[in-house]
């Protein structure tokens, strides 16, 4: 039980001037990179753009061939549950966001705008080693 992880893959997705990431406010109030569980036989992209399509209602149009980050934590909900999120940068075919129930809101952050929200650990963990400039042509 002290090694086991839930793996879940997350999108980094950033707005124009690629200084800042989407992030998305669950029903519990909580911010989180979009995405989720990794489904069994599913591949990171396809299980990616499944989550993002079902819970922002917006379409990926290109994800990463590979991880940009590996960040590990606990879920926010249930802290016993430990979370091995799995970021690929992706893009979106637009942001006409419809809010469901697994995510009600939609913004932009970079580290200095999360201090005031309540954020997962991922986001935490990604808000401190976020740099920009690693990500130029990565998808």
């Amino acid at each position: 039980p002290n090694c086991l992880y839930r793996v879940s893959i997350k999108g980094l997705t950033l707005n124009e001037r690629r200084n800042s990431f989407l992030i998305g406010k669950d029903e519990a109030g909580f911010w989180e990179l979009p995405g989720g569980g990794l489904e069994w036989d599913e591949t990171p992209q396809d299980d990616l753009a499944r989550e993002i399509a079902e819970e922002m209602h917006l379409t990926l149009t290109k994800i990463a061939s590979r991880p940009c980050y590996f960040l590990t934590g606990r879920q926010t909900v249930n802290p016993d549950i430990h979370i091995a999120n799995i970021v690929y940068e992706c893009q979106v075919a637009h942001f006409d966001f419809t809010p469901t129930r697994e995510c009600l809101e939609i913004r932009f952050v970079d580290s200095n705008d999360i201090s005031d929200l309540e954020v997962s650990d991922g986001v935490k963990r990604l808000a401190q080693i976020f740099n920009p400039q690693n990500h130029i042509a990565q998808i």
